[in-house]
């Protein structure tokens, strides 16, 4: 068996609406087809491929969610970082560049309105 690449990501959160906003405008995914869970939710694409998973939760703490559930950040490969750069001045939304010239890599770390880490490589080279 061989692993090939992240398949998706799944965060719940009691944020619901602002999460599809954020995930919509910042990192330009759309929502799309989601199977008929009975729990309130969506599914992120990026072209036609699934990337993130949201669940609505509910209550002080979040029904459904585990006090100490942490995840340090997920990453996604990107082109255009220029663009992407420029898209994030836009929104005047905070990030951290960090260049990587020993790997040939540009991290842009951002925070989703849940506070959750990730950071969008781009080859440094482009």
């Amino acid at each position: 068996m061989q692993i090939e690449k992240l398949d998706h990501v799944n965060i719940r959160t009691t944020q619901l609406d602002n999460m599809i906003n954020w995930y919509s405008h910042v990192l330009g995914m759309k929502t799309g087809d989601r199977p008929n869970f009975p729990f309130p939710g969506a599914w992120l694409y990026s072209n036609d491929t699934v990337m993130v998973h949201l669940i609505g939760i509910d209550g002080p703490e979040g029904i459904g969610s585990e006090a100490y559930l942490k995840l340090e950040h997920f990453a996604f490969s990107a082109s255009g970082l220029n663009e992407f750069e420029a898209r994030l001045n836009e929104l005047k939304e905070e990030y951290r560049r960090v260049d990587l010239s020993a790997v040939n890599l540009v991290q842009i770390n951002i925070w989703d309105p849940d506070g959750n880490h990730i950071h969008v490589d781009f080859a440094a080279d482009e």
